[in-house]
């Protein structure tokens, strides 16, 4: 499992450690690290051109100590001193004694638009607000010039706790983190400021707490969720998912969540609601009822919302079921909050990030950037597990308070008509054959974003072929 701290957890880790190592020897495993990982990229370093963008700080003295080795081995690296007065004095001597220059950023362009690599090492992890002028004013220059970028920890400009970006900030092709990851490496915005990401060992293992801010499955982790029948399991044991979605106007919604819950692997799906013939024409193997949720039979989980238009007495009945229920879509609209705060079985919403800023009473446009704090948020006033949709999805359980997962698995041709509707058939059989709220929204999560991986394969796709991609999925994970 990945996980990500937070800037103060990291910093108090690193205070522990240091007490423990001969002075300077957390920054120079952290140097060693940036420098392999510029060798990489760069692939021959003799004879290439490196341009370091160097603040003031440990973080400057990170890239001078990096510039250092990468000169040593012949490349031509030159810093662009940014706080002349308050440079790390240790890696500008470093630098120095290898034969690297400086420049005033105001001599800079003409070296950065002729590097072969940008070292980002303007603002370390506790930057805040973006990037001051004269920093944009070369992060600009940057971005317009053939160099490979590579930033220092964090790229500069973005909030290392909350990955939101507010104003200028450094866009890089490869960002090399010590230590841990931070929250804002994984979350977007500030994710997408990252490029890859390269995780260096300084030791710091060893010292951080159990209880990160942020954790992120891997295919061992869902391969260790993911429900297995046994022989002796039948359809209840394996889990039957209640489907309480679709409408005359929008039957298909009805269709695709039945469907993901079946490929989620659901031993069997009871579907209310008016788009019975749909379904029924679509998967034999549906129990449907036009009677209402009370009526519809033993299920150990429902799925609520989905194309429901405006039905909130079908959304009102099932939110008194005792067992977990997933809203979505139609039913974030209709459910009475007091009603889901109220629940006794676990509950999980699952809004976009348009939802999400209706039931929070603010602008799409402020989930978007501040993605972290909302889904929280929402957590914690709805007392209820919250998937949040997007370009980064991410799961806070019930209150908010814990550490929040987020899916790295996602993909941009997921952002078509019902794929949503999918992934709430899929999490609510995943809840229906004994997942918890969190584990199956993220769980479901991963497998969807694989799906459309392997559904779209670099083309356009529709959320049919994601349904239909859940199998090779979850094949993938388990192999």
């Amino acid at each position: 499992m990945r996980t990500a701290y937070r800037v103060e957890t990291v910093r108090r880790a690193e205070r522990e450690l240091m007490a423990r190592l001969p002075e300077g020897a957390l920054m120079q495993r952290a140097a060693a690290g940036l420098a392999a990982a510029c060798a990489d990229l760069l692939g021959r370093v003799y004879g290439r051109r490196v341009a370091l963008l160097v603040g003031s700080g440990d973080n400057g003295g990170d890239a001078l100590y990096a510039g250092a080795r990468l000169a040593r081995r012949g490349a031509g690296v030159t810093a662009v001193l940014l706080a002349p007065g308050r440079t790390h004095a240790g890696g500008l001597a470093a630098l120095r004694r290898a034969g690297g220059r400086t420049v005033a950023p105001e001599g800079a362009e003409g070296v950065l638009r002729g590097a072969d690599l940008v070292l980002d090492g303007i603002v370390g992890i506790g930057g805040k607000g973006g990037l001051r002028p004269d920093a944009a004013a070369l992060a600009a220059v940057v971005a317009d010039a053939r160099a490979a970028v590579v930033a220092v920890d964090l790229p500069s400009g973005v909030d290392a706790d909350t990955g939101e970006v507010h104003g200028s900030a450094v866009r890089a092709d490869l960002t090399v983190t010590f230590g841990t990851h931070k929250p804002g490496l994984l979350v977007d915005p500030a994710r997408g400021y990252a490029g890859s990401v390269r995780l260096v060992d300084i030791g710091l293992g060893e010292v951080l707490p159990a209880e990160p801010e942020l954790t992120a499955l891997q295919h061992a982790d869902v391969a260790a969720l993911l429900p297995v029948p046994g022989g002796e399991s039948d359809k209840y044991r394996r889990g039957v998912v209640g489907i309480a979605a679709g409408s005359a106007r929008y039957p298909g919604a009805a269709v695709l969540a039945v469907a993901g819950a079946l490929r989620g692997g659901a031993g069997a799906v009871r579907y209310v609601g008016p788009a019975g013939d749909a379904v029924i024409a679509r998967f034999p193997g549906a129990l449907v009822s036009d009677r209402g949720p009370r009526q519809a039979g033993r299920v150990q989980a429902w799925v609520v919302g989905p194309g429901a238009g405006d039905d909130a007495k079908t959304v009102a009945e099932v939110l008194t079921a005792d067992v977990p229920v997933l809203i979505d879509a139609d039913g974030l609209r209709l459910a009475d909050a007091d009603a889901v705060r109220a629940r006794t079985a676990p509950t999980l919403m699952t809004p976009h990030a348009g939802e999400a800023a209706a039931l929070l009473g603010v602008a799409r446009e402020e989930v978007e950037g501040a993605r972290l704090r909302c889904v929280r948020e929402l957590a914690a006033r709805y007392r209820a597990t919250v998937l949040l949709k997007g370009s980064t999805t991410l799961v806070a359980d019930a209150g908010g308070e814990g550490a929040v997962r987020v899916n790295a698995t996602g993909t941009a041709w997921l952002a078509t008509a019902g794929s949503g509707d999918v992934l709430s058939g899929l999490a609510g059989s995943l809840l229906a054959a004994g997942l918890d709220a969190l584990d199956a929204a993220s769980t479901g999560a991963y497998l969807h974003g694989l799906a459309g991986r392997f559904a779209a394969d670099g083309a356009p796709v529709g959320a049919h072929e994601v349904a239909g991609a859940i199998q090779q999925a979850w094949r993938s994970v388990g192999e």
